[in-house]
């Protein structure tokens, strides 16, 4: 299910959907917040370009929008059932929540809008077996 060759594995990695060989950002690191966005051009194993169309990656912004929409309920709930905080304590919770998970939502968001479009190709992959 994670192997290789298989969309979770690149959308849970941020790698290169197409030869899943590097990452297809420049900072692997999601913390660091000005470099958050900061993208390669290309994959150096396969040429893919990232940026497919111009603008290409503003349609993440619904996966993100959705994205947020389940965090939210998921913390919610986990404040109000679970811990029996009042209303104004579960709001905060899902305000926190939606803060501290906002590097990790955005680039998960542009990680599944790419591999929407673009699929694992063996052939793009120089490292995969020969069968």
């Amino acid at each position: 299910m994670f192997k290789k060759g298989s969309k979770i594995n690149s959308i849970l990695t941020g790698s290169c959907p197409k030869c899943q060989n590097e990452s297809m950002y420049a900072d692997q690191n999601p913390l660091h917040l000005t470099k958050v966005l900061k993208m390669n051009e290309n994959c150096s194993h396969c040429g893919l370009k990232y940026q497919i169309e111009p603008s290409f990656f503003y349609g993440a912004m619904y996966v993100s929008y959705g994205l947020n929409v389940a965090v939210g309920i998921a913390a919610f709930i986990v404040s109000f059932v679970f811990f029996e905080s009042t209303i104004e304590q579960s709001f905060l919770a899902i305000i926190i929540t939606l803060v501290v998970l906002f590097p990790f939502v955005l680039r998960l968001s542009r990680n599944i809008y790419i591999n929407m479009f673009v699929s694992y190709d063996a052939k793009a992959d120089p490292k995969a077996k020969k069968q």
